[in-house]
């Protein structure tokens, strides 16, 4: 049980992709996607992964799962860019937000959690207010 109860849960987001689908996608539309769902620290990370599209999946996943935390869709203050998962030392991901998603999110903490086999790739937000 978690000792910081004082939060309340604003919104709750899932989203699972499929790694081989992702990867059709990735190769078919090129550098047009990576442009414009991916920053550029994003696709760095994961061209240097050993199988970079469970990675590209993964945070492809985040970004639609904060969406549906957000309640907002890929309208109002969504931006694929505004939202960039990032890896701790212990390798563990978080969300870094920029942009109006940031604004809009400005009085919540956003967590992830981020799981996968070689083909499915789960990500679960919980944005809940400071």
């Amino acid at each position: 049980m978690l000792n910081n109860t004082k939060g309340t849960i604003l919104g709750i987001g899932v989203d699972v992709v499929d790694v081989p689908r992702m990867k059709e996608v990735l190769e078919k539309q090129g550098d047009h996607f990576f442009k414009k769902i991916f920053s550029d620290m994003e696709v760095a990370y994961c061209k240097t992964r050993k199988r970079p599209y469970i990675h590209f999946a993964a945070r492809f996943a985040a970004k639609e799962a904060v969406a549906k935390a957000m309640r907002t869709g890929w309208s109002g203050a969504f931006r694929w860019k505004d939202i960039e998962v990032v890896n701790d030392d212990s390798g563990a991901p978080h969300i870094l937000l920029c942009g109006e998603v940031a604004k809009a999110l400005e009085k919540c903490n956003v967590h992830l959690s981020l799981s996968h086999t070689d083909t499915t790739v789960v990500a679960f937000v919980i944005i809940e207010g400071k």
